[in-house]
This record gives C-alpha cells, structure tokens and sequence, in this order.
C-alpha cells in the first residue's frame, strides 16, 4: 500500500490583493485653516526665539523749564531786595531828614509885548515872578539846567522860558523874575476868545514848569529829579504895557524820576 500511496498536488491560496484605499482627510479643528501646500508646520520654519533684554529704568531728562523757573525765582528775590533796601532808605530819610513838599507861587506878571499880526500870529512877550520855597531843615535843592516853563491859555501855548541854575539852601525863600516870550501861529481865533473871555474880567492862564534838580542830603548829592509844578493863574487883563492884577492863583507840585 504504501508503493501506491498518491500524492495529489496542494493548491496554494491565491494571495487576496487588497485595493489601496484612499487617505482619509486628516483632521481639523474647528477655527483652524487648512492649507494646500501641507502642514504649515513642516512647510516653515519655526520662528526665531527673541532674547528678552531685563528692563532698566532711565534718569529723566533735564528739563529747561527748570532753568528758567531758577531764573525767574532769582529775578524776583533780586527785585524784592532792591524793594526792601529802597523801602530802608526811604524809612530813614524820612525819620532823620523829615523831608518836605516845596512849595511855588506866583507873585505878579506884566505883559511888555501882545501884539496880532497881520499874518495872524500873535506875539507875546511876559514878565512872571515866581517865589520858590525850601522849607527844609536838613534838605538843599540845586535847581540844575535844562529846565522849561511855559504859558497856556485854553490848550494854545502863548510863551515859554527857562529857570536859571542855582542851589536853594535850608529853609530859604527865592525870588524869581523870568522872561518868557513865544509867538503862536494862526491866532485869529484864539485873540477872539481872549478879548471875549477879557470882557468877564477873569482870564484863566496855565503855567506848567518842568524842572530838573538834585536833592542834598547833609553832604550827601543825590541823583537827578525832576519837579512839575503846575500853576493855574485868573487875571483880569491881557493888555500890554498894563498893570496885570491876579485875581487867584495856586500851584500843584509832584516830582519823578
């Protein structure tokens, strides 16, 4: 039996070719963009990392409105020192000197020249004593050139002069005598109104004085004044070569720098 065994050929299995699926999408959360080059992962680089620099505080700038407001601050005490010596020197003149107004007055005035032209300009010549008063005890007063006195009668200037240069000592009394003369163009109106206003008896004349001086101090000369005299004088005529009677008179006084 065993010379007649048979052997009967054994079929393989045929191998099962399985067909290649396709790829399923992979998958994207929602939110996220998808891209179709790839992965924007594997197609880019990963960025650069960034050192972090530890954060110092800087100093301010200086500014320059501190500069200026330093100035401004010493600008100002400066000021107020030069007050408060001037305010000292003030306190002690007036405690130690007593100082005292001057005081003015016109005494006469006598026309020598009043005359309207033909081309309606009128000439005046004036003569005016004036009486100056230093009533001071410690204070003398140098009456320095330069000065101007002058004539007024409704705004028109009718003369003008000057004082002359003289030092008034301690409680002295000056007599003054000065010559004024002037000559005012288109006058027919301001004539008019002189002889109206001479009908009334009372012609309102101005004098206005500008004097330059230096006070004396003991021995001590100060810088230059100047003193304003304002005299507001009421005569009864304008008449030349006449006796002129002043009717009122009174005189303001102030001074400045």
């Amino acid at each position: 039996m065993a010379d007649h065994q048979r052997i009967h050929p054994v079929h393989e299995p045929e191998a099962v070719v399985v067909p290649p699926q396709k790829a399923s999408a992979p998958l994207i959360t929602r939110g996220s963009s998808k891209s179709e080059h790839g992965d924007p992962e594997r197609q880019y680089p990963p960025p650069p990392v960034h050192r972090t620099i530890p954060y110092a505080p800087l100093k301010p700038p200086k500014r320059r409105s501190s500069c200026c407001k330093k100035c401004l601050c010493w600008t100002i005490s400066l000021l107020l020192l030069q007050i408060v010596i001037v305010a000292i020197l003030a306190a002690v003149v007036y405690f130690v000197f007593d100082p005292k107004v001057p005081k003015y007055s016109v005494d006469a005035m006598r026309i020598t020249q009043f005359n309207f032209g033909n081309d309606n300009s009128l000439s005046a010549t004036f003569n005016v004593n004036i009486t100056a008063r230093n009533p001071n005890k410690k204070i003398g007063i140098y009456y320095e050139s330069g000065s101007h006195l002058s004539v007024w009668y409704t705004g028109r200037k009718l003369c003008e002069g000057s004082l002359p240069k003289f030092y008034q000592g301690h409680r002295n009394t000056t007599l003054l005598s000065l010559a004024l003369a002037g000559q005012t163009a288109d006058a027919a109106g301001l004539v008019q109104s002189l002889q109206a206003q001479q009908q009334t008896g009372s012609i309102p004349l101005n004098i206005r004085a500008k004097v330059p001086v230096r006070l004396k101090l003991g021995k001590l000369k100060l810088m230059k004044w100047k003193f304003l005299v304002r005299c507001r004088v009421d005569v009864d005529s304008l008449a030349a070569n006449n006796a002129i009677s002043i009717r009122d008179s009174s005189c303001k006084f102030r001074f400045r720098l």
